[in-house]
């Protein structure tokens, strides 16, 4: 097969008015989605486990196998099956960089050199480090099934010499005045996947970019979309769609199955937002008959931001005496509240778990 050459942006192919319904439910279940955050006093606590499972489920459509409470639990411990660790780290690293691009933004905007830092630390001590960790490649690169090669692949990038052409139409692209915000990022997306600049780690990268261009265009107040959990469930759909734009007129069909992604994990992200803000409610209100009232914020803080932790981890985020933060776990555990995920044993920590939380996150069930 020969390199795929792109086209450049802005198209001049779309059928805006196959669009016109689609774009306005998912901008008005955004406006919902970012209507419940501005409402949340501090998201990055209260949707902490979002942020982890939206890594988890990202990381899961490249294949790994990891769960959230595997991830968690790891944090805690720094202890899981040995198979299992390699694809913790990579979902620890997506995490990692999605913090470092919520930096970067407050002093510049989405561009070239934010993808070079977030592939840097995606692909920090995991697998594909060694292929030109945090550097746009400058080989031949080729997607197909495992063992193909470039004459058998389904898919052959641009050659590097027209990638770079590439990069620089899609980053002016981004800064472009288009007539929808959405139907934009939708084409930003596929083309990022399209030019796969990366030798490793291109669709992580490319996900990572959809809440921070959301945030960056002033679609949400801050970057917590979690639009994975929509993509992984419908993952060949996701794929189909993307490699239709390539082989056929396939954009239409792209936009349309990306504002209706938009649409359904908005509603999802509200549903699970509102959950969680019921449930610290409902925390809030129980708490003080448990736990001394002067420790009720620094409990329920540390317990939604890391709803699986070690209790010496507990005594260090909160601030309280051991003697004060055993009898209050002590407590939470007899009501509970808590549940215990690893017993103490000698120096090792006890592990335990705020199951209500970790079901809201995973939709096991409706608080």
């Amino acid at each position: 097969m020969t390199p795929y050459r792109p086209q450049k942006l802005p198209l001049d192919c779309l059928d805006w008015r196959r669009f016109v319904r689609l774009i306005g439910q998912a901008n008005a279940e955004l406006a919902r989605y970012d209507g419940i955050l501005q409402g949340i006093v501090n998201p990055q606590i209260l949707l902490s486990p979002l942020t982890t499972q939206e890594a988890v489920l990202s990381s899961r459509i490249e294949g790994t196998h990891t769960s959230l409470e595997e991830v968690l639990e790891y944090e805690a411990s720094a202890e899981a099956r040995p198979e299992r660790v390699e694809d913790i780290r990579e979902v620890l690293n997506y995490r990692q960089a999605m913090r470092l691009a919520v930096e970067y933004l407050k002093k510049r905007p989405v561009c070239l050199d934010l993808l070079k830092k977030l592939h840097h630390t995606l692909m920090e001590n995991v697998r594909g480090q060694e292929r030109g960790r945090g550097q746009f490649r400058r080989v031949q690169n080729w997607i197909g099934r495992p063992g193909s090669t470039l004459q058998t692949a389904k898919f052959v990038p641009p050659d590097p010499v027209t990638m770079d052409e590439a990069l620089s139409n899609w980053e002016q692209y981004i800064h472009h005045d288009e007539e929808d915000r959405l139907v934009q990022l939708a084409l930003v997306h596929a083309q990022f996947e399209i030019i796969h600049p990366f030798s490793d780690g291109n669709g992580r990268v490319g996900r990572m970019i959809i809440p921070l261009i959301l945030y960056g265009y002033g679609l949400l107040s801050s970057p917590m979309f979690y639009l994975s959990e929509h993509l992984e469930q419908h993952r060949d759909v996701y794929y189909e769609r993307l490699f239709q734009v390539t082989n056929s007129d396939g954009w239409n069909d792209w936009v349309l199955f990306f504002l209706e992604a938009v649409a359904d994990q908005a509603k999802q992200n509200c549903a699970k937002a509102k959950a969680i803000l019921e449930l610290y409610n409902r925390m809030k209100s129980a708490l003080p008959g448990i736990v001394p009232s002067q420790f009720t914020v620094q409990t329920l803080d540390a317990m939604f931001d890391r709803p699986v932790f070690a209790t010496t981890d507990f005594v260090q985020r909160t601030g309280m005496a051991r003697r004060s933060a055993s009898r209050i776990l002590a407590a939470l555990q007899e009501s509970n509240i808590l549940t215990v995920v690893r017993q103490a044993s000698g120096r090792k920590s006890a592990v335990l778990a705020f199951s209500d939380l970790l079901a809201v996150t995973e939709c096991r069930t409706v608080v």
